[in-house]
């Protein structure tokens, strides 16, 4: 593989790392009646997201070299639905959806490579990118709902509020 194809997957391992530990610092931050909690009827909890995002992770990736992308045994309306899910249950799930997001990369045989989404081709590069929008996109609703719900007590996952110069100053400082 090239250096910049290599050098594209060590990034993709990165945001996929920084996206993780975004979420998961989010989750640690709530109670399980927060992790549960709905907002409405049409919204998604925390753990909707979680047990969704697994779901999705599993079935893009696992076997993603031979087998399409969506699984016939991926029932993604049930992923919007607590059946007797736990928390535990489903950070079980995410680990697993992780660790074949992140197996994944370390089997790319090559990024224009083509694999199959819902019987549509995509190589690698595509598929990564597809993944990659759509956990940022899950994670920041999962990041908005924590801070909703922890309010005042909301530890910050970033630069905090009115502390952009003085983060900036420690950045230059280590230069």
């Amino acid at each position: 593989m090239d250096e910049l194809s290599l050098h594209y997957l060590n990034t993709v391992r990165k945001v996929f790392t920084n996206y993780r530990n975004m979420a998961e610092k989010a989750m640690a931050q709530l109670s399980d009646e927060q992790f549960f909690f709905l907002l409405d009827p049409e919204s998604n909890s925390t753990a909707l997201i979680v047990k969704h995002l697994a779901g999705n992770m599993r079935s893009r990736w696992e076997n993603y070299l031979s087998e399409d992308g969506e699984k016939p045994d991926r029932h993604r309306d049930q992923e919007f639905i607590m059946d007797g899910d736990t928390r535990a249950s489903l950070m079980a799930a995410w680990e697993k959806g992780w660790t074949l997001a992140f197996q994944a990369l370390d089997d790319v045989p090559d990024l224009h490579y083509k694999v199959k989404i819902r019987g549509e081709d995509h190589t690698i590069l595509e598929a990564i990118e597809r993944q990659i929008a759509h956990v940022s996109y899950h994670v920041g609703q999962m990041v908005f709902l924590a801070k909703h719900l922890k309010s005042e007590d909301w530890q910050t996952l970033s630069i905090p509020r009115n502390q952009s110069q003085q983060f900036n100053q420690q950045m230059q400082d280590k230069k």
